[in-house]
């Protein structure tokens, strides 16, 4: 008798044709209006004028120091909130500790506070009537309307997206295989690089994704802390708004499509990790289920270079 998890839903269970084809319709229908027709026309509006005016956009000084302040902004802000997101991920699926749920609280805090307020927040804290921003005026430090701030900014809005995505992994795959590699002798860090490190890395990668596409996109706490300074402290976006106000259509396009490119390669890019994630998890699936359980490779490979 062929067991229930192999039959198929009875057509009892499926929905009729025509709801699940509506559904299809429904979704592509709203991909095309409010995804792949603006896409289109950014391109079409960049392109109007042909290559050459495309090109021109970007052999102007204020949108390559936009372009090179947003990619120094996220080659800063990343790599700050991967330690920061391993480090809070580790201390909360790993230890009880007292404050625990006030960290968690405030991990979430950028997703729930409006990035202008952030930046707000900021300008009350580095602002000129406020104690700390005398003492920086008095020292002659700029951090308000200058690259300090747009970093600070870009840390605020994206340091929750590495931790957030290591924290539910981490909790489900629980602590049993760094118990065991500490026993065999391993030292922290040992123990992180050969067993944490290996279990986490797809969901790392895909948190580093997301951090990146933030970062490069934000727009509102950049917004306020910038002071908008041509070719100081615009980003790509901020560049972007100023040559839509001037009427500079095609060249607002033009740094648009740039944007427009790294989110499709960042979506390429996640689409791969998503389908390394599940082919991963599908190999371990049936090799657990043929094998049965077994000791972890990991720990065995810390206790032979051990020996």
């Amino acid at each position: 008798m062929a067991s229930l998890s192999n039959k198929k839903p009875s057509a009892a269970l499926r929905d009729p044709a025509w709801v699940r084809y509506g559904l299809l319709a429904v979704a592509f229908t709203f991909l095309s209006l409010f995804l792949f027709a603006p896409l289109v026309a950014v391109f079409t509006e960049a392109l109007r004028n042909g290559w050459g005016a495309y090109l021109a956009a970007f052999d102007d000084p204020d949108a390559y120091a936009a372009i090179k302040l947003t990619l120094l902004a996220a080659a800063i802000a990343v790599p700050v909130n991967v330690v920061f997101g391993v480090a809070a991920a580790w201390a909360i699926t790993k230890f009880e500790f007292r404050g625990k749920a006030l960290l968690i609280t405030l991990i979430d805090l950028p997703f729930a506070v409006s990035p202008v307020i952030a930046g707000l927040v900021f300008v009350l804290v580095f602002g000129a009537h406020s104690a700390l921003g005398s003492w920086l005026m008095d020292n002659d430090i700029k951090i308000l309307f200058a690259v300090p701030a747009i970093v600070l900014a870009t840390l605020f809005v994206t340091f929750p997206f590495v931790a957030r995505e290591l924290i539910p992994l981490m909790q489900a795959q629980g602590s049993e295989e760094e118990e065991a590699a500490i026993t065999l002798g391993a030292s922290g860090l040992k123990t992180f690089v050969r067993v944490t490190l290996p279990n986490i890395k797809w969901g790392l990668l895909y948190g580093v994704i997301l951090c990146n596409a933030r970062a490069m996109g934000e727009f509102g706490a950049v917004s306020v802390v910038s002071g908008h300074i041509r070719g100081i402290t615009n980003t790509m976006p901020l560049h972007i708004e100023i040559l839509y106000n001037e009427y500079q259509f095609v060249a607002a396009f033009a740094v648009a499509t740039l944007l427009a490119l790294l989110a499709l390669v960042t979506l390429a890019i996640k689409s791969w990790v998503e389908w390394r994630m599940a082919a991963e998890l599908a190999a371990q699936d049936k090799g657990f289920q043929e094998s049965g359980p077994a000791p972890s490779v990991q720990a065995n490979s810390i206790q032979e270079s051990r020996a």
